[in-house]
């Protein structure tokens, strides 16, 4: 699976585009502030062609971008949960953070929906452009929080452990690390479940992309992560 991760210009989110090989159609998850020419110079690059956009969760840090990228004809997915929040972004965000981004630009921030919005569940299967994935409903960080996950690698990954599927985990889950849950949408105790329910019975031989940060290994986290010491799954 080709995968190519880069930063958004704010928030460090992470920004994925996932294919099965160069030359052929991608998905691309969490298109964030920012991330618009970085990402044509992707495109062009390994001659990909978009037909879905990835969304964990709704935050202006993780969809900022994601009505130029879709365009007119690519649909966004994103969890039932958090639909609502692709209405307007930046009206739940702080007046500081609008303020910042609108510093950082030079200009006024603004925000349109996609013209096309896929609500997904719990555990369901979807195959886009060429991969198959299932989606993990794991709230606390937001209501409608999801990770996505491939039972691929990406192109490349040399690990010692042994390593058979790839996670992307949004805010979920992070190196070393959760989501806050201090944030709109934010529920303690959801993710307290979530981290139980959802992510512990992940396999040891789990990839995990987070939405910020490193990536790092299931195996890694159940070992070190202190956010996850002391649940049992």
């Amino acid at each position: 699976m080709l995968t190519i991760a880069f930063p958004a210009a704010a928030f460090g989110t992470n920004c994925y585009v996932l294919a099965p090989g160069e030359g052929e159609e991608c998905v691309v998850v969490d298109p964030g502030i920012g991330i618009e020419e970085t990402l044509r110079e992707v495109l062009t690059q390994h001659r990909l062609k978009p037909t879905a956009v990835l969304l964990t969760h709704g935050h202006i840090d993780h969809v900022y971008s994601v009505t130029p990228v879709c365009g007119g004809d690519t649909a966004a997915y994103i969890h039932s949960d958090d639909r609502y929040r692709l209405v307007d972004p930046l009206g739940s965000a702080s007046p500081g953070i609008v303020g910042m981004l609108e510093q950082q630009f030079g200009s006024r921030a603004t925000w349109s929906e996609p013209s096309t919005v896929v609500e997904v569940t719990d555990r369901q299967a979807l195959t886009l452009a060429g991969l198959d994935l299932e989606v993990l409903h794991a709230p606390g960080h937001t209501e409608g929080s999801v990770m996505f996950g491939f039972e691929r690698l990406p192109e490349g990954v040399r690990a010692p452990e042994e390593l058979d599927r790839t996670m992307i985990s949004g805010d979920v889950l992070f190196a070393g690390s959760i989501g806050r849950t201090d944030l709109p949408g934010g529920d303690g105790a959801a993710m307290q479940r979530s981290l139980r329910d959802v992510v512990l019975p992940l396999p040891d031989s789990t990839l995990v992309l987070p939405g910020h940060g490193p990536a790092t290994t299931m195996r890694r986290e159940r070992g070190t992560n202190p956010y996850l010491q002391g649940l049992t799954a």
